[in-house]
C-alpha cells in the first residue's frame, strides 16, 4: 500500500537569523525592506522594524501570521500593520525616495535612499540591519542581506508589511488627487487599465520619467504635437 506524501508545510518567516546575531552579543536589529520598486507612479518606501528580543507569547499569536505582505490578503496586511505600529514593544520608522529622487538617481539608489532613512529615523539606533535582497552600499549599520528575506526573517516580514501599507495608503491619497489614473486599484503597477489611462491622459506629476512605458507615451505625446 503506497503511503500518502503530505503538502510540505507553508514556510513562515522565523527569529533564527535574529537569534544568530542575538547569540553573538547584538541587542538591537533592524529588519529593512521596501515596496514599490516596480510601479510606473508614485514613491518607493522603505521601513525598518525592531522587534523586541524577548517576544510575549502574547504579541508572538498576534504576529503568527506575519509573511511577505506579497503572500498577504489585503485584510490581514492591515490587522498586521496595526498591531506593529501600535505596539509599544516595536520600533518601527519609514523612509521615502520620491518621484524626483527615482528620476535623478535611478530606481536602485533611490530605494537604497529611502532604506537609509527608514534606519536613520530609528530610535533607539539598531546595531545590525536584515535587509531583504542584496547588500546596500554605504549602509550606516552593519547589514546581513538575505534574497528572499521578507519570507526567511520576522523583522524583514514586519518592514515587508509597514513598506506596504504605507505604500498603498499614499497611493490612496494620490487617487483623490488623480482620480482618472485609478491608482485605488492598480497603486500605480503597469496594469493594461493603468496604461490605458496613462494614453488617455499622459502622465501626471507622479509618474516616473525614466521609466519606459511613462517616457514612450511622453514621446508619442510630444509627436503628436509636433504634427499638428
Amino acid at each position: 500500500m503506497r503511503k500518502k506524501l503530505l503538502p510540505p508545510a507553508k514556510q513562515r518567516p522565523t527569529l533564527d537569523h535574529e537569534g544568530v546575531l542575538f547569540s553573538k552579543g547584538v541587542q538591537l536589529i533592524a529588519g529593512v525592506d521596501e515596496a514599490g520598486r516596480g510601479p510606473l507612479a508614485g514613491p518607493v518606501i522603505a521601513a525598518a522594524v525592531i522587534l523586541p528580543r524577548k517576544i510575549s507569547s502574547i504579541l508572538l499569536r498576534q504576529l503568527e501570521r506575519l509573511n511577505d505582505s506579497k503572500k498577504l490578503s489585503l485584510t490581514a496586511r492591515e490587522e498586521l500593520f496595526e498591531v506593529i505600529t501600535r505596539e509599544h514593544e516595536i520600533l518601527w520608522a519609514v523612509g521615502e525616495g520620491n518621484v524626483q529622487e527615482i528620476g535623478d538617481l535611478n530606481i536602485l539608489r533611490a530605494t537604497h535612499l529611502a532604506m537609509r532613512r527608514a534606519l536613520l529615523a530609528l530610535k533607539p539606533f539598531p546595531e545590525h540591519a536584515l535587509i531583504d535582497g542584496l547588500p546596500v552600499r554605504d549602509f550606516p549599520v552593519p547589514q546581513t542581506a538575505l534574497v528572499g528575506g521578507d519570507g526567511l526573517s520576522m523583522s524583514i516580514a514586519a518592514a515587508s508589511v509597514v513598506a506596504k501599507v504605507t505604500r498603498d495608503r499614499i497611493m490612496e491619497e494620490l487617487h483623490r488627487e488623480f482620480p482618472q489614473y485609478g491608482f485605488l486599484q492598480h497603486k500605480g503597477y503597469a496594469t493594461a487599465a493603468h496604461l490605458a489611462t496613462l494614453r488617455q491622459y499622459g502622465p501626471c506629476k507622479h509618474h516616473r520619467r525614466g521609466f519606459s512605458p511613462v517616457d514612450q507615451i511622453i514621446f508619442s505625446f510630444q509627436k503628436k504635437v509636433q504634427s499638428h
